[in-house]
């Protein structure tokens, strides 16, 4: 047998994906964008109702008030994503409720003055206002980092190198929210992996007028069936005689939302009434939106890599920082009691159906607005068993962290120096937040347990989120270990050229401004 050429053991470096259907300026017929921008929009259901589902009962709020809380969330995720995609990055991200904030909202949630409240409505009402006031103050953290630039500047000390292992576990730090859940109810969580899996890459070769119908809408198709088929064990009783915790995750008749939900009902600023201000609250909340803020960074550079885009530059991404922070400011002023940040699943969805279209984006972001005004209506497809969702997550998270890995490609992996820095940041990035977790769950505090609450919020914040963990660590080893003689084995000959807009002549028609904006704000 002859021996293989190199050519035919190596694979050169892209950068840009192979077997993408559709790039970021690129759409689908409208009748197929409507029905991937609907999917996004389920897709987002997931966290929107997750995190009200999970705080406002410990706020002492009821169904009423988390139907609210979950409309108010989705309208302002809408707004968000609308402004991210026409004057942000325009790249194709859901802007949607972040994890992140959970740490310090508890934190306010068990804040003394207002624990100590005996009327349930009243310490939900006065929680909720000190924790609008919170991510206004906070929110001036992105605004200031984003529209001055100053997070352009520090994005010249990243790598190929250093952002491989904070774009991975952008995905791999969210292991907790997939086969974690899936197993609190097997029955359908399983099934639906299973499902998506079958419909997304086996029976992807499925067409129907040349449309890839089962690959493009494995989502759509399978929630569908695992949803009537959880209907259909509920509506027969076999949760029954389960324990209470087994019928949550499983039935779909114990979210409560439908009744609840009110036929019409626009959210607006300060629905809840004036915010209140508390230093304290708000020095925690910005270890939050510094969270936010490196989860989005890793989460943009895989969303180009999956909309056939370059890398978007320094100026580019300070520009969606900024209007990150706007969204944070949003998320304030409506009380919809958590921040901004990219969310990471739709952007493994861009990569299961292999378009990365901007257009798809907009019409989801269009369907959060519609849907949270019409209440009844958001409400149906919210109660879909959070089960569903943490089924997809496993395929979705692991789809975005090994977009991250593929960045290792413009790097020298034959290298001791770099082999050690992606290791050591992998590990770390998983271990130190998982330290926390566990801490957590049995101590009911943090590791940082002072008497100085704010500082004990900053420091259990940053170190619960993988991806910040991860960029402290690899951007500080890759800008200190050997980096002077380094600059090739890094990637950097690779990567400056995405430093500026005018680095490469693609960027122009990837992140220009609509509406001719550039000549009031020139590019970089």
């Amino acid at each position: 047998m002859a021996a293989p050429k190199p050519e035919e053991i190596s694979h050169p470096p892209m950068d840009q994906l192979q077997g993408l259907e559709y790039c970021i300026d690129s759409n689908p017929s409208w009748g197929e964008a409507i029905a991937l921008g609907f999917q996004h929009y389920i897709l987002a259901l997931g966290t929107a109702v997750m995190i009200p589902s999970f705080l406002v009962p410990y706020m002492g709020g009821t169904d009423d008030d988390k139907v609210r809380v979950v409309q108010t969330l989705l309208f302002v995720e809408g707004i968000n994503t609308l402004l991210q995609t026409l004057f942000g990055t325009r790249l194709p991200t859901v802007v949607g409720g972040s994890y992140a904030f959970m740490v310090p909202i508890i934190s306010i949630i068990h804040d003394s003055s207002l624990a100590s409240i005996e009327n349930p409505h009243i310490r939900f009402l006065n929680t909720m206002r000190a924790v609008q006031g919170a991510l206004i103050v906070a929110s001036s953290i992105q605004i200031i980092l984003g529209y001055s630039q100053i997070w352009a500047i520090c994005s010249r000390f990243f790598s190929p190198l250093g952002m491989a292992p904070v774009i991975a576990l952008a995905g791999f730090g969210l292991f907790d929210r997939g086969f974690p859940v899936v197993g609190r109810c097997v029955e359908i969580g399983i099934p639906m992996l299973v499902l998506f899996v079958a419909f997304s890459q086996y029976l992807k070769n499925f067409h129907v007028r040349e449309i890839p119908v089962l690959e493009r809408f494995a989502l759509l198709i399978s929630i569908t069936v695992i949803w009537a088929y959880a209907h259909l064990l509920t509506a027969s009783g076999a949760y029954k005689h389960h324990p209470e915790q087994t019928q949550v995750n499983c039935r779909t008749d114990r979210a409560n939302l439908i009744s609840s939900a009110p036929w019409i009902k626009i959210p607006y600023p300060l629905q809840w009434g004036a915010p209140t201000f508390d230093a304290g609250h708000s020095f925690g909340m910005m270890a939050a939106v510094l969270v936010s803020l490196i989860e989005s960074t890793g989460a943009y550079k895989a969303a180009s890599r999956l909309a056939s885009a370059t890398p978007p530059p320094a100026h580019v991404l300070s520009r969606g920082i900024g209007w990150q922070g706007i969204g944070i400011l949003l998320n304030g002023l409506f009380g919809t009691l958590t921040g901004s940040t990219v969310s990471v699943e739709n952007v493994g969805l861009l990569g299961s159906t292999r378009v990365g279209s901007r257009r798809v984006i907009q019409i989801s972001a269009g369907f959060m607005i519609f849907f949270s005004m019409l209440g009844k209506f958001g409400a149906l497809f919210a109660s879909i068993p959070f089960t569903i969702f943490a089924a997809v997550y496993c395929v979705l998270f692991g789809l975005v962290a090994s977009v991250g890995l593929s960045f290792l490609q413009f790097t020298n992996m034959n290298s001791m120096r770099n082999l050690f820095i992606t290791g050591v940041a992998l590990f770390l990035g998983l271990s130190i937040p998982e330290y926390f977790r566990q801490y957590t769950a049995k101590a009911l505090h943090g590791p940082s347990h002072t008497r100085a609450g704010w500082f004990n919020d900053f420091l259990n914040t940053i170190f619960f989120s993988s991806p910040t963990v991860a960029l402290i660590i690899a951007v500080f080893l890759d800008n200190t270990l050997d980096y002077k003689d380094s600059a090739r084995d890094r990637g950097m000959p690779w990567w400056v050229k995405f430093r500026t807009f005018k680095g490469d002549s693609r960027n122009e028609e990837f992140y220009t401004l609509p509406f001719n904006l550039n000549r009031f704000f020139p590019p970089s």
